[in-house]
């Protein structure tokens, strides 16, 4: 979301405070659709979980074995928001999968504008959030994809029990409850699937930084592996939460405007900055700069990234959102060595997109 229209919408948006505790908790039923009639994501027997999720998606939708060669090991999933699809894309530049496909959306069903899509621990579903809709959907992989679970309003953002503001970054996590950064009344919300918020981060209102009680217009919520969380917040912080909901740290970011930042194997935190120029940066707990990617003119330049995710070889992918494009970078040499999408120039056709800002690694 560009700055400007941010502060715009933080200005005007009704922020009615949710007390969330113990009791709460048990009252708080929000509107959860879950068409499926299945068992959550966390709740998948053993037999479905011995391979990747990313190999698990891939066989569900039908993808061959993937290419294994630098610099993309693998396939891209990618949230490409203004043309209302997700896509799976290939090293040599190739759609092979699609959604909403012919026929998967259901009469009177919609899908408008996935900000992000990540994958179900077990690979059988994933997770998007319609930021601009105001909702979230989880839909199930198959030969025939569809969305099988809804939580919002469209076009109705809100606070109150049911509704969210600009929802960004949902996951299914492996208890089957769901999270979800709602931006704009500064909250991380973990839903079931009925509905219930079960916890909050940020359950005052209150849209300052005083993490656990109160955070500013968080805009990631990326899980961690200890069962915690890995918040951040746009006005330039990154939060750590253990499983309790605890603060772990909280860092202070290179740029006013970070975007869903990750955890690294060594513990350093990589963050997009969603800035023009934009950059890229590995900073330690205690916010030094460990290394960066920032161009400030050029082919190499970003325009607003908001997701960075590490992959093997050295290789960091992120979303050149306002660029409409996918890159990979190198840590080494700091150059794009792979792209999908024109600089640019957005478009529906083989090889454009348009604003995509999510993206994961599967296969």
């Amino acid at each position: 979301m560009g700055t400007s229209r941010l502060r715009k919408l933080l200005a005007v948006a009704p922020l009615a405070g949710l007390a969330i505790g113990p009791a709460a908790c048990g009252e708080s039923r929000g509107v959860g659709h879950d068409m499926s009639h299945k068992p959550s994501a966390g709740h998948t027997p053993a037999a479905a979980v011995r391979e990747s999720p990313g190999a698990t998606a891939a066989r569900l939708v039908g993808l061959p074995p993937p290419s294994t060669e630098p610099p993309l090991p693998g396939y891209l999933l990618i949230a490409d928001r203004d043309n209302n699809r997700i896509v799976v894309v290939t090293r040599d530049h190739r759609v092979v999968w699609t959604f909403p496909g012919p026929n998967e959306l259901a009469p009177g069903q919609r899908f408008a504008g996935p900000d992000d899509a990540f994958l179900s621990p077990d690979g059988r579903s994933l997770i998007t959030n319609e930021e601009f809709s105001d909702t979230i959907a989880q839909i199930a992989l198959g030969s025939h994809s569809r969305i099988v679970w809804q939580y919002g309003h469209a076009d109705t953002p809100g606070s109150e029990h049911g509704y969210l503001s600009h929802p960004d970054d949902a996951y299914l996590l492996p208890d089957g409850h769901i999270v979800v950064a709602d931006i704009i009344n500064c909250r991380v919300l973990f839903l079931d699937r009925a509905g219930r918020i079960v916890h909050a981060i940020g359950h005052t209102g209150a849209c300052v930084h005083d993490p656990p009680r109160a955070i500013v217009s968080p805009n990631g919520d990326t899980p961690l592996p200890d069962g915690g969380l890995l918040v951040t917040e746009i006005g330039g912080w990154i939060d750590r939460f253990d499983r309790a909901g605890q603060l772990v740290y909280s860092v202070r970011t290179p740029t006013s405007y970070p975007s869903d930042a990750q955890l690294l194997p060594n513990q350093n935190l990589l963050v997009a900055g969603f800035n023009t120029p934009g950059r890229i940066d590995e900073i330690t707990q205690q916010g030094r700069i460990t290394w960066s990617y920032r161009p400030t003119a050029g082919p190499g330049m970003l325009d607003r990234p908001s997701l960075a995710v590490p992959l093997p070889g050295g290789i960091v992918a992120a979303t050149d959102d306002w660029h409409h494009r996918v890159v990979l970078i190198s840590r080494a040499s700091g150059r794009i060595v792979w792209q999908y999408g024109h600089s640019g120039m957005p478009g529906r056709g083989a090889g454009y997109l348009d604003k995509p800002d999510g993206l994961q690694l599967i296969g």
